[in-house]
């Protein structure tokens, strides 16, 4: 297979796989503008199960971040319906993001060893310190993301923490992990390095 098939087909495969991160809190979206926010989180439920196995087909692992958030969207989300009280399905972007948070600065701080690179090392190769530098980075981004959630879902009705997932939190990141190409790009370890040119 040519240079330039493979590339398109590693796009695609990046294609679907945000369409399935997405896929979940679009339903979410709709579903709590139709019939309510339990209702809601039990389609949420149920697309996240749906999403995780054909991520896995897609991807031919298990996703580490989406299949924690996963967990976590089930067991909040099942306390949700449970007890009809849907503060717990707004505290697990916070309780997720800060558990992220946590656990990439505790491994710098206690370990001092940058836990990116056990998940990504298959995708980035880089230089110590480039794992290093990108690990703090994502670390800190996690709680920013974790103080967005507590101020949006204690300020504002349901409705728009919601749509605050969507069109706040997720392009957010995507525009973070954008602006990650120049790190990515210096620390490359090797010749081969496919974000130059991409600043």
């Amino acid at each position: 297979m040519s240079d330039g098939a493979s590339a398109e087909r590693g796009g695609l495969r990046k294609l679907y796989a945000t369409a399935l991160e997405l896929g979940p809190l679009l339903l979410f979206f709709v579903a709590n503008g139709k019939w309510g926010i339990f209702i809601g989180t039990g389609v949420f439920i149920v697309a996240t199960a749906i999403a995780l196995p054909l991520y896995r087909v897609l991807e031919r692992r298990w996703p580490v971040m989406p299949l924690v958030g996963g967990f976590f969207v089930l067991v909040f989300g099942g306390l949700t319906i449970w007890l009809q009280d849907e503060t717990f399905i707004k505290l697990k972007p916070t309780i997720v993001n800060c558990l992220f948070g946590v656990i990439l600065g505790g491994g710098l701080l206690l370990l001092r060893r940058p836990l990116l690179k056990p998940i990504f090392g298959s995708a980035f190769r880089l230089t110590d310190e480039g794992w290093y530098k990108l690990t703090v980075r994502w670390a800190l981004f996690f709680f920013v993301l974790a103080a967005i959630n507590e101020v949006m879902w204690r300020n504002f009705p349901t409705d728009t923490w919601i749509a605050s997932k969507m069109f706040l939190s997720f392009p957010l990141t995507l525009l973070f992990a954008f602006f990650q190409v120049p790190l990515l790009k210096r620390h490359w370890d090797g010749d081969d390095n496919p974000f130059v040119g991409k600043e």
